[in-house]
């Protein structure tokens, strides 16, 4: 595994943390534009990007600051890469926390994501995230 790939690719996964807390639907949208996003737990599967951002849009509250509140904290990340196949894969866990002038600061959800990657003319993208909630 060569270290650009691996920058690339988690570069990739903390991106979608940073856009998700930026109310940046657009963005995460972009980052599945070739890629399934799906949760294990519902039936729930969008893809592409169009699908993605819509989605993000429908189920999120964006508060007078322009975000949701929220900041994603991705730990224990493991990354698998095969160079020679373009492929990688990545897991992770990830815990949510919120807090609005209303609410305290408190983890909302936690759980952790699988991840599949694909390398398209020398580029790494997202090929499907599954996440998967656990309780808190």
């Amino acid at each position: 595994m060569t270290w650009e790939s691996y920058h690339a690719i988690t570069t990739l996964i903390y991106r979608y943390a940073e856009c998700v807390d930026n109310a940046d639907f657009d963005g995460i949208g972009a980052l599945f534009a070739h890629g399934r996003l799906a949760a294990q737990a519902a039936p729930f599967e969008v893809r592409g990007d169009e699908a993605v951002a819509g989605y993000y849009r429908a189920v999120n509250k964006v508060h007078a600051d322009g975000t949701l509140g929220t900041r994603h904290i991705t730990t224990n990340l493991i990354v698998d890469i095969d160079e020679e196949a373009d492929r990688a894969t990545a897991r992770s866990y990830f815990c949510v926390v919120q807090g609005t002038p209303n609410v305290p600061l408190q983890p909302i959800i936690m759980g952790s994501y699988r991840d599949t990657f694909e390398r398209v003319d020398g580029s790494w993208r997202f090929a499907e995230r599954v996440m998967v909630p656990r309780r808190i």
